[in-house]
């Protein structure tokens, strides 16, 4: 009989918790969820390391081939924290009394699950009918890390074991075949062997620093993107890193996220100085600018944009890479428009995406489109015929565009419906890394008009939108996709030149200036220069180029003399191996035309 996974990896935390209780009699038990490929579970008064792992999944198993059956029941609120009192489990009371808060209209009731006889557990149900069904060849135990209880740094540490399962072992061993090869490509081990990033003790965790190849990639990104927004009609804004409390309390984010932000408190010069904060967003400072002056229908859309950082004080646990920081640069920007002008603007961020999405090289994407919940209205704002109209060009949209994407009713945010921007990788992951996003609230909140045709005052609509989201985010991924080999227009190095000895310096700098003034010819204005490196250290050739492959250069161009002889140069591409030998004019010939596949 074929089970849903997600019942699957359920009984699967109840079977790890199992066979916890059995080996370490004294634990004490968090909450034992599913995730994405897999489950864990939350332990304490156990100490536990990824050497005790093959031990706990060979109890499991033997616990599987008993044949305990799941067996679900409601019990008394009550009677479950009597139960757990027993067997002296407060988490398990917690959770309890939680339950009963968040929903005291179920009457006090709690679900409960029993393991057969291996385990009595608070859950909310979900599992295969018997342990025997569960497929003990297509799961693993994979790590134990430290989590907070329920998040909060003040909590005690728990200990998490991590599981993967799979409905057949065909499927695990894919899955463990496709995690090694996220290891090679892991954006943080690759970051630091190119050098493109450190974090430091000294400045905290979460706040990446760029080296110069790294800061590199990043204003290549920007450039790219920002290029893109002029050609479409944006205009470029710049706004200040702190802002008073006040801007927030305005917007609603100061409530809403009063935990997630960093506050400045006056200083030692000025102690009466008024608080500060480091902004974590963007829009309610561009919504002052757009009502710096009044506006007419005819000025509508009115687009800003701008790459800046923002802060959040992400806990420290959270933090992962460059993929969860505290420090976010954003390609930001905002569009303040009338209602019929939705899909026009719809469509024309939906094309940047797109462009710059194949200029990455990002073929394999889909986007999630959040609607409202028709069944309950009236938790969300704004006028029910412009939700039903945006929701309906969206939509439309997409298919006009051939787009895939998947509608997901209730998911849209209270204030609007929005897009996802998903795509998958070259090795089949899925990163989330822009999004769409209609708001029918702050510009009602903080009092923005438009004069409309007929002389009276409207409120425009405003549009969140970013193309890579967060720009880290946006570089781990790339890092990962590319496995630090970038394509040769945004590898920080393009190019290296390097003499076969000492002897041949001279011509290695011949060969640089003959490589960009054949570049140049012919090259607008604004086109960048090469971006050349002349490796003249006095190590042998080998080393040279063992350097730039560990460096994933694109191109190495070996000079000797043969090649001096020829005027000439032996070309070494990172893919195919040795070229050859070339003249310069070639060579600048086949960079151009790659270079120049990035926009086409």
């Amino acid at each position: 009989m074929k089970h849903e996974i997600e019942n699957i990896r359920h009984s699967f935390a109840h079977l790890l918790a199992a066979a916890v209780k059995n080996l370490y009699p004294a634990v004490k038990f968090g909450i034992g969820p599913t995730i994405e490929n897999g489950f864990y579970y939350d332990f304490d008064n156990i100490e536990l390391s990824d050497k005790e792992l093959p031990k706990i999944q060979k109890e499991m198993v033997k616990i599987a081939r008993q044949g305990h059956e799941f067996k679900f029941e409601e019990w008394d609120a009550n009677k479950s924290k009597e139960h757990f009192r027993k067997l002296n489990q407060p988490y398990k009371i917690e959770l309890i009394e939680n339950l009963v808060k968040e929903d005291p209209a179920k009457n006090s009731k709690v679900g409960m699950v029993h393991t057969g006889d291996a385990l009595l557990d608070l859950c909310r149900g979900g599992h295969v009918e018997n342990t025997k069904d569960l497929p003990v060849n297509a799961f693993q135990l994979t790590r134990v890390a430290g989590a907070y209880w329920r998040g909060d740094e003040k909590r005690p540490m728990l200990t998490r074991v991590y599981g993967l399962a799979f409905n057949t072992k065909d499927e695990l061993e894919k899955y463990l075949t496709l995690q090694k090869e996220a290891e090679k490509r892991d954006h943080k081990k690759l970051g630091k062997e190119l050098g493109l990033f450190i974090f430091s003790e000294l400045v905290g965790p979460g706040l990446p620093l760029f080296t110069p190849k790294g800061a590199k990639v990043r204003k290549i990104l920007t450039d790219f993107v920002e290029n893109l927004e002029r050609q479409n009609g944006y205009e470029e804004v710049w706004i200040p890193h702190i802002t008073k409390p006040d801007l927030y309390k305005t917007s609603g984010h100061l409530e809403k996220f009063k935990n997630d932000l960093f506050y400045i408190n006056g200083s030692p010069k000025n102690p009466e100085q008024s608080e500060f904060i480091l902004k974590p967003m963007n829009c309610p400072h561009h919504t002052q600018i757009y009502k710096s002056q009044m506006r007419s229908y005819k000025d509508l859309p009115v687009r800003f944009f701008e790459t800046t950082t923002v802060y959040r004080n992400e806990q420290a646990g959270e933090l992962g890479g460059l993929t969860r920081v505290r420090s976010i640069t954003q390609d930001d920007g905002h569009v303040f428009m009338r209602e019929d002008q939705i899909a026009q603007e719809f469509k024309t961020i939906i094309k940047i995406q797109q462009t710059l999405a194949k200029a990455v090289n990002l073929k394999d994407y889909w986007i999630r489109l959040s609607l409202r919940d028709e069944k309950n209205k009236g938790a969300y704002i704004g006028d029910d015929k412009t939700w039903q109209n945006a929701q309906r060009e969206m939509e439309q949209l997409l298919k006009d565009h051939a787009i895939n994407y998947e509608s997901k009713q209730g998911e849209a945010a209270f204030y609007g419906p929005k897009m996802d921007f998903i795509a998958r990788d070259s090795i089949g992951r899925e990163w989330q890394f822009s999004t769409i996003q209609l708001d029918f609230n702050l510009p009602e909140r903080f009092g923005l008009e438009y004069v409309s045709e007929d002389g009276s005052k409207k409120t425009p609509i405003m549009m969140h939108r970013a193309f890579m989201g967060s720009v880290e985010r946006f570089m781990a991924m790339l890092i990962e996709h590319y496995a630090g080999a970038f394509p040769l227009w945004l590898a920080p190095e393009q190019i290296w030149i390097v003499p076969v000895s000492e002897k041949f310096n001279d011509y290695a700098q011949k060969v640089s200036e003959m490589l960009e003034e054949e570049y140049g010819k012919n090259a607008a204005q604004e086109t960048p220069k090469l971006r050349l490196s002349i490796k003249s250290q006095n190590e042998t050739l080998p080393k040279k180029i063992r350097a730039g492959q560990i460096q994933k250069v694109p191109y190495i161009l070996i000079v000797g003399e043969r090649e001096q002889n020829a005027q000439a140069i032996a070309v070494r591409d990172r893919e195919k191996g040795d070229l050859g030998l070339s003249t310069i004019k070639e060579f600048v010939i086949n960079v151009k035309l790659e270079l120049q596949q990035v926009n086409k």
